[in-house]
């Protein structure tokens, strides 16, 4: 006898209570009890976490000096340009502090209209490279072009357009009293992410030779004063992919305004034992780094830090705005309510 062949019927769930969605479910039911309570507690809780953003926002000191053309660094704006580019400036800013910054200190310098986001600049870098694999060393990937090799075919490390447009300004902070002025020491290892330092950024193995050995047959990129194995003669373990200053540039700014970390505060002495005083201040300034052919700007930025991070307003605002809109959504509901709802039709049927 052949294979009987089951019916429309056979194809049918089980007769269970999950399968013929026979399940206990709760259903709300949103009334004005419920809805207008829970309206009116979303606003008040908004508006407690707005104030209490703000408050401590506000905490914080900054001060922003734009040295793109202050001081005596009008100068130096007038000089630097791509014929004498190499040639070393430097100037001076001088600004007051008139409140003191109590704690940690930080120490930024900003650029202004410089897009990092831009998906070609990006791109241009090699990470294989910056993580230490010599076979990029010598044979950098096509993504750097045209930062991949000098101008005589030699392969450049680090290549790409992020590392030949590192930021080279260099500062030095004074504190000046009426006996003179006292130098501010700056921390300047450390500033760096611990995964970049550590993971994503490491020196080739030297195997028993010395780093400038192990970059022996590359060049610097074409805008750099330095090769990448001395970019700090002052520590021999700050040079190389781990270096700093060049792991903080490396990560890319999301938009064309932006700051980077340069230096924290060493609290270890006189008078900056408590941060920094009240009173009158100068940066030197190694001005390196062009801006005028992206008509951009450059500043440095000094702030303190609460647990919430700098001074931005956008989220504490965002709260408070936020809170007003619910609150008058609240309100309209409630008007409505109390005019067509209590009084025979009610709402909550």
């Amino acid at each position: 006898m052949g294979k009987v062949k089951p019916g429309p019927l056979a194809r049918r769930p089980d007769n269970s209570a999950f399968k013929q969605q026979r399940l206990p479910a709760w259903s709300p039911m949103l009334t004005a009890n419920s809805v207008l309570p829970f309206f009116y507690f979303m606003a008040l809780i908004c508006m407690l976490l707005g104030v209490w953003l703000l408050l401590t926002v506000q905490s914080t000191e900054e001060l922003k000096l734009d040295y793109t053309e202050a001081g005596t660094c009008n100068l130096c704006f007038e000089k630097r340009n791509v014929s004498n580019a190499a040639q070393p400036c430097i100037c001076t800013a001088v600004f007051n502090i008139k409140k003191a910054f109590k704690g940690d200190v930080f120490f930024y310098y900003g650029l202004i209209n410089f897009h990092q986001n831009l998906r070609r600049y990006m791109d241009s870098r090699d990470d294989a490279q910056m993580v230490g694999r010599k076979n990029n060393l010598k044979s950098p990937s096509s993504y750097c072009m045209p930062f991949d090799k000098d101008k005589n075919g030699v392969p450049i490390a680090p290549c790409g357009a992020v590392a030949n447009s590192i930021f080279n300004d260099s500062f030095t902070l004074s504190y000046m009293t009426s006996s003179g002025s006292v130098r501010v020491p700056l921390l300047r290892k450390g500033i760096s992410w611990y995964t970049d330092k550590n993971i994503k950024y490491r020196n080739p193995s030297t195997e028993n030779m010395t780093l400038p050995q192990v970059f022996e047959g590359t060049a610097p990129p074409l805008y750099w004063q330095k090769p990448v194995y001395d970019l700090d003669p002052l520590d021999k373990n700050n040079n190389g992919f781990i270096n700093d200053d060049l792991i903080v540039w490396m990560r890319e700014a999301a938009f064309p305004n932006f700051k980077k970390l340069y230096g924290v505060l060493h609290r270890a002495n006189k008078p900056f034992m408590n941060g920094l005083p009240a009173g009158n201040y100068s940066v030197e300034i190694s001005y390196n780094f062009p801006v005028q052919y992206f008509r951009g700007r450059k500043e440095v930025v000094l702030t303190t830090l609460t647990w919430f991070g700098g001074q931005n307003h956008f989220l504490p605002i965002a709260y408070l705005v936020t809170s007003c809109l619910i609150l008058l959504i609240a309100i309209l509901l409630t008007v409505f309510w109390f005019k067509f709802g209590k009084n025979g039709q009610n709402m909550e049927e």
